[in-house]
C-alpha cells in the first residue's frame, strides 16, 4: 500500500492561459499527477489496473483542476492513493523537514507569498508576461544555488506499507518501522537536483541501455492521469490497457 501527498502553491505561480485551461493540458492533473503517478507506479512495480478519482476546481479566477485524490489498483495486488493540492494554503513540505522540492530549505510563508504576489499582476496579460519574465533569460530568473543540496528532490510524503513493515520517505533517506523498531537508511544526495535524469539521458544516448521513462513507460503514467479526469466525470472506476510493469535493469 503506497500513500503519497502533496500540498503545493502551483495554481498561483504565474501561468499562461493555457496552463488553466484543462482541454491544453492545464491543471494539476496533466502537470502535476503525472510526477506523483511516476513515483507511485516505480513503487508499486508499474501496472495499474483501474482508477477511481474525485478533482477540485475551487475557485472561478483558476478555472481548472487545482486538486485531486485517486485511488490506483495494480495488477500485483498492490493499492495506491495519491492526493494533490495545488490551491496554496498548507505547505506539505513541513512534513518533509522543511526541504523543499528542489532539496533545499523552504520558507514557511512561501505559499502566501506566491499568492500575495499574484494580487499585484493586474490581468490575464500581464501574467503571462511574468510567467515568461521568470524563465530562463527573463528578467526575473535567478539561478540556482551553485553549491550542492544537502538532501535530495521530492514530491511530497510518501509512505509504504509492506508485509512486514512500513517505510517514510524523507529528503534525506527512509525511515524504516518494523517489528524490530524503527532505523534509518540514509540516501545519497546528489550533487545536482534531478542528476538522475541527466544520467538516465546519457545511459540511453551513450551506452545504449533501454530508458527507464521511455515511451510505453510514459504512455502508461499518461493513461492514468486521463483516466484520473474521465474518473470524475463518469464518477466510476475506470479501467486501463496500456500499462506496463517496471523495466529491471
Amino acid at each position: 500500500m503506497v500513500h503519497a501527498m502533496q500540498y503545493t502553491d502551483f495554481l498561483y505561480r504565474p501561468r499562461r492561459p493555457e496552463e488553466l485551461d484543462t482541454t491544453q493540458g492545464g491543471g494539476v492533473v496533466f502537470s502535476q499527477a503525472a510526477h506523483q503517478v511516476d513515483i507511485v507506479r516505480l513503487l508499486a512495480d508499474g501496472e495499474v489496473t483501474s482508477v477511481r478519482a474525485i478533482t477540485g476546481r475551487w475557485d472561478p479566477t483558476r478555472p481548472t483542476e487545482g486538486a485531486y485524490s485517486a485511488l490506483l489498483t495494480f495488477a500485483n495486488g498492490a493499492f495506491a492513493s495519491a492526493t494533490y493540492n495545488g490551491y496554496g494554503f498548507y505547505d506539505t513540505d513541513l512534513l518533509m523537514d522543511g526541504v523543499g522540492e528542489m532539496g533545499r530549505p523552504k520558507s514557511r510563508d512561501a505559499h502566501y507569498q506566491t499568492r500575495a504576489r499574484l494580487k499585484t499582476v493586474p490581468d490575464e496579460a500581464q501574467e503571462a508576461v511574468a510567467k515568461i519574465e521568470r524563465n530562463f533569460g527573463g528578467s526575473l530568473f535567478t539561478l540556482a544555488a551553485t553549491e550542492a543540496p544537502d538532501a535530495c528532490q521530492h514530491f511530497g510524503p510518501v509512505l509504504v506499507s509492506c508485509e512486514h513493515g512500513d517505510l517514510r520517505l524523507t529528503p534525506r533517506g527512509v525511515q524504516v518501522f518494523d517489528e524490530n523498531g524503527s532505523h534509518f537508511v540514509p540516501a545519497v544526495v546528489p550533487a545536482v537536483p534531478r542528476a538522475e535524469v541527466i544520467d538516465e539521458l546519457w545511459a540511453v544516448a551513450r551506452e545504449g541501455r533501454v530508458p527507464l521513462h521511455g515511451g510505453p513507460w510514459s504512455q502508461a503514467t499518461v493513461e492514468v492521469c486521463l483516466a484520473l479526469l474521465e474518473s470524475q466525470r463518469a464518477g466510476k472506476d475506470i479501467m486501463l490497457k496500456h500499462q506496463v510493469a517496471l523495466l529491471r535493469h
